[in-house]
């Protein structure tokens, strides 16, 4: 009989299908500390973002056949050494992106109108200060007919520009891998529409946005740095959505507090789960815990994903 740790939890759709295909699923969270000790009993684990799977994890745990990430990145798992040992390692990279993309859009809506500020103030400050509070949010802006610069142009990064383009919006996108295709944008019923869409030089993406999305895996260094932020028009808005580390946060406040930055929205952060207090007492921040992928529709999909992917590989 498969045993499978779901240590940082699955979806009861997801748990449902591996125990109809006749799998054990064990849904209680096992610390870092004792994983190596619980693991000895379990043919596979998935996590999320919180449990990490490394190679001391790895070595310690023969009898583990498999790794399943819930989600896209895969930066807590050692995938190329768990490979390389024979382990197999898969995850759900399609499932949580329309997510993940209206997060992004949350935080667009929220910086252009001020929301972030406004939902701090006016609990303390609208009944005796509501005239000023209305002129001092009433210079916002409109999404339609911006340009939305996409660096990382993935799944996610590819979500995301739809819905941009389905707001009127231009998209200037980037990434490692260039892109030359159409985006299909889809309307009530059977209507569609195909857009072409090309990807430009990260420098075109930075010089030329009004706002500025990150849809990238961890870098070894910031992608936004001072240097980067210098670039960027004055007044821009920037979402980061996608790992902590790919922004250098000191700059960005710095940026912010010049007003080069109009403002940020951050749903990741470099000291996860304890950031910055600057960073989230920042009045221009709008901030959000880690939830890109945290939506019930998200959950389901994932789960659904992974207990096929899961079933399909020792059903082999």
């Amino acid at each position: 009989m498969i045993k499978i740790l779901a240590n940082d939890g699955i979806d009861p759709i997801g748990k449902r299908l591996l125990e109809e295909a006749g799998f054990i699923v064990d849904t209680e969270t096992v610390a870092q500390d004792k994983l190596i000790e619980a693991l000895q009993n379990y043919d596979a684990i998935t996590v999320r973002s919180a449990t990490k799977v490394r190679k001391d994890v790895i070595d310690a745990c023969p009898n583990l056949k498999l790794i399943g990430r819930g989600g896209v990145g895969m930066d807590n798992i050692d995938v190329d050494y768990a490979r390389e040992q024979g382990r197999a390692v898969v995850n759900t990279p399609a499932a949580s992106s329309l997510s993940v993309a209206e997060l992004v859009f949350a935080h667009l809506f929220t910086g252009i109108r001020f929301l972030q500020d406004a939902n701090r103030k006016m609990p303390v400050e609208g009944a005796t200060s509501f005239n000023k509070l209305k002129k001092d949010y009433a210079k916002g802006t409109e999404l339609r007919g911006k340009t939305l610069g996409i660096i990382g142009f993935g799944r996610i990064g590819r979500e995301t520009a739809t819905l941009a383009l389905g707001l009127g919006m231009n998209v200037l996108a980037y990434d490692l891998y260039p892109f030359d295709g159409k985006l299909t944008l889809k309307f009530q019923g059977d209507l569609s529409l195909d857009i072409p869409v090309k990807t430009v030089s990260l420098e075109e993406v930075i010089k030329n946005s009004d706002f500025i999305t990150l849809h990238t895996p961890f870098a070894d260094r910031p992608i936004l740095g001072a240097a980067e932020f210098d670039l960027m028009k004055p007044g821009v808005g920037v979402v980061n959505c996608s790992r902590g580390g790919t922004i250098d946060e000191q700059a960005l406040i710095n940026a912010l507090d010049s007003a080069k930055v109009a403002f940020a929205g951050l749903d990741v952060f470099d000291n996860e789960p304890t950031p910055l207090e600057a960073i989230l007492k920042h009045p221009k921040i709008s901030l959000t815990p880690h939830i890109g992928a945290a939506t019930n529709e998200a959950q389901e999909r994932i789960g659904e994903e992974l207990a096929s992917l899961i079933i399909a590989h020792f059903k082999k």
